[in-house]
């Protein structure tokens, strides 16, 4: 018979054997947790016919970068030596230097790219790199289209120190500091309303063949304002530059798409190196169809808009947009 003095002898015992037990098994119980997370950083996953990472375990080293650290990117625009075009550069660089080194920006270095052959009166004032334009008639009057040759031969012979590049434009003005709005190596644009590759489908196929993928793999961009790293836009400027001329070239895309051509050329090209974008609708504002600044980083005053003595816009000009009969309808 087991007495109750021989049970409280007993108690100790136990509960050092419960203990050990307990504490052996919470051992097994997180060893095979992490056994199993291992090997799920590294074994196939073949529903998706790849190898499945832990997005938590292998986050990527240029994420942490981004969280940690500041990622500067190159200002860059092409531009004319038309007076016009002078005008909007110099108005766009004053804004960048005022914006540049507030909290939250990370714009780094700036370049005027000058697509005219030939240095102008802007070139101590602004940093510049001259470059050529097109062979005489190549472009047939479509000026636009010395934009990707003008950054094929930036990119080919400047030394630029930062690893990305914002694309920009003569007509941008900088009114919040800028951070890269780039993620994890994959690119951030702006999505246009009028660009649009899934109604243009017909078009779209003779440059983005079915073999390549579903044409939502074009975005609705342009080439800017576009954040990009500098290696990806090496690879795809050539393809953009070689697309703008085939599309110019085709009759049927070069009426359908007018004035925005080189900017489905942009869209395209960076389909075909399988890059797509971060779409940022924060990114800029248009107007008059946006009427207010809020938390968007940059004006585009592309729109040429007219108004009555009552300040009421009758009239808006501008050729990527010239079939919208009325701004208010959008």
């Amino acid at each position: 018979m087991i007495t109750r003095k021989n049970m409280g002898r007993a108690s100790p015992i136990l509960m050092v054997l419960f203990t050990f037990g307990f504490a052996f098994g919470t051992y097994n119980l997180v060893t095979m947790v992490i056994r199993n997370r291992s090997v799920r950083n590294w074994v196939s996953d073949d529903s998706n016919g790849g190898v499945f990472f832990d997005p938590v375990v292998e986050m990527p080293e240029n994420v942490k970068k981004l969280k940690n650290s500041k990622t500067p990117y190159h200002v860059a625009l092409t531009a004319t030596d038309a007076p016009y075009s002078k005008w909007q550069c110099r108005i766009m660089y004053y804004w960048y230097k005022k914006k540049k080194d507030l909290p939250g920006s990370e714009m780094g270095g700036f370049t005027r790219i000058l697509h005219s052959g030939n240095p102008d009166e802007l070139m101590d004032e602004i940093p510049t790199m001259v470059v050529d334009p097109l062979p005489a008639g190549l472009d047939r009057g479509y000026i636009v289209l010395n934009r990707p040759w003008a950054f094929v031969q930036w990119l080919e012979k400047a030394k630029i120190d930062e690893e990305y590049i914002l694309m920009a434009e003569p007509d941008h003005i900088f009114v919040r500091p800028l951070p890269n709005l780039s993620h994890g190596g994959m690119p951030a644009g702006y999505p246009f309303f009028y660009i649009k590759p899934e109604q243009n489908e017909k078009i779209i196929r003779k440059f983005y063949p079915e073999e390549n993928g579903p044409v939502t793999n074009v975005d609705p961009i342009g080439n800017s304002p576009v954040i990009i790293r500098k290696d990806l836009l090496e690879k795809i400027a050539p393809t953009w530059m070689n697309v703008s001329l085939k599309m110019k070239d085709d009759p049927e895309t070069d009426k359908t798409f007018g004035w925005v051509l080189e900017m489905y050329a942009y869209a395209v090209a960076s389909a075909l190196h399988g890059v797509q974008h971060i779409l940022r609708n924060d990114f800029m504002l248009q107007p008059p169809w946006d009427l207010e600044v809020g938390e968007r980083f940059i004006i585009h005053y592309t729109y040429g808009c007219d108004y009555n003595l009552k300040a009421t816009l009758v009239k808006m000009v501008n050729e990527a947009t010239a079939n919208i009969p009325n701004w208010e309808t959008q």
